[in-house]
């Protein structure tokens, strides 16, 4: 396949494309920055509305990741917009640009996030749940519906709700794994919120996968099938880093420290189950923690 990839410089992004090649397609990363002459790579300015329909040219699939960090800092209103500006605009250019081809691309993959649940407590959640209330899960539901316009043209769309993903090169576990051996790690709040996370080999696989399935469309959650609480998964860390994970930080404090971001990501409980892809017969490297986190820290089981 040919594969036109956003955001292909993220951790998502450039496991996707290595293993992409590795199989031997051809992938195409659409960037933000000047571009020199570089084979495989094509421009565009999805805040001022530009982007060639030229670069879709033969492309297959697309797979839609970019996306400002929501979890880089305080949430401020300057980067409320910015997390919100990073997403929507663009995937909207992406898919307006798309329905205008006369010979578009067959799927186009689109991230979206478990923040669409909002906080759930103890609720299963399948992709059948409405969405939240809040500042995420509006980003979300915004975000899923700027693909409109290809789905209105015919193009099959899946927008893959992704949980927390575990991988040893970046994303949440580096900084928490940080403080762990400071042995400063521990529960966040009362331990109780559950965590819906997602190994990085996994989430790739889900990626070709849902490219390959011609009969999945849609919200899709991006998890793995055994969501743990956060005492649970602080347990699990420690336990594998060998640090102990006595020192928690209530809930106060984590509203102190981090604001608005607490109750919306920290502290909130989304217990989401990957229904569809289990419907649909995918089958999980990792679908218990213990294994994942030994699997992307590189820890061998003793």
């Amino acid at each position: 396949m040919k594969v036109l990839i956003t955001g292909s410089s993220g951790l998502i992004g450039s496991a996707l494309t290595s293993a992409l090649t590795v199989q031997g397609h051809q992938v195409v990363r659409l960037v933000r920055r000047t571009v020199n002459g570089e084979e495989g790579v094509a421009k565009w300015d999805p805040a001022a509305g530009k982007l060639d329909p030229a670069v879709f040219e033969g492309v297959d699939a697309v797979v839609n990741l970019a996306g400002e960090s929501i979890a880089a800092g305080r949430w401020t209103p300057q980067r409320k917009a910015r997390i919100r500006e990073s997403r929507v605009p663009g995937t909207r250019l992406l898919s307006d640009t798309m329905a205008q081809l006369a010979h578009p691309p067959e799927v186009l993959v689109s991230a979206s996030a478990v923040g669409y649940y909002g906080s759930r407590g103890e609720e299963a959640l399948s992709e059948d749940e409405p969405p939240g209330a809040g500042f995420l899960p509006e980003v979300c539901v915004d975000w899923e519906a700027a693909t409109e316009p290809a789905k209105q043209r015919g193009i099959r769309v899946v927008n893959l709700r992704i949980g927390m993903v575990l991988s040893g090169k970046g994303g949440a576990l580096q900084p928490m794994a940080a403080a762990f051996k400071m042995g400063v790690g521990g529960r966040l709040g009362n331990g109780r919120q559950f965590m819906a996370w997602i190994a990085i080999d996994d989430l790739v696989s889900a990626i070709m996968y849902v490219i390959a399935k011609n009969a999945l469309n849609g919200p899709v959650n991006a998890v793995a099938p055994s969501p743990v609480s956060n005492r649970e998964f602080t347990k699990t860390f420690g336990k594998i880093l060998g640090r102990p994970t006595v020192l928690a930080m209530p809930a106060f404090a984590a509203r102190l420290v981090f604001g608005e971001m607490a109750d919306a990501l920290l502290l909130a409980s989304v217990r989401v189950e990957p229904q569809r892809l289990l419907f649909g017969g995918f089958v999980f490297w990792h679908p218990q923690l213990e294994g994942a986190l030994r699997h992307v820290l590189g820890k061998v089981y003793n």
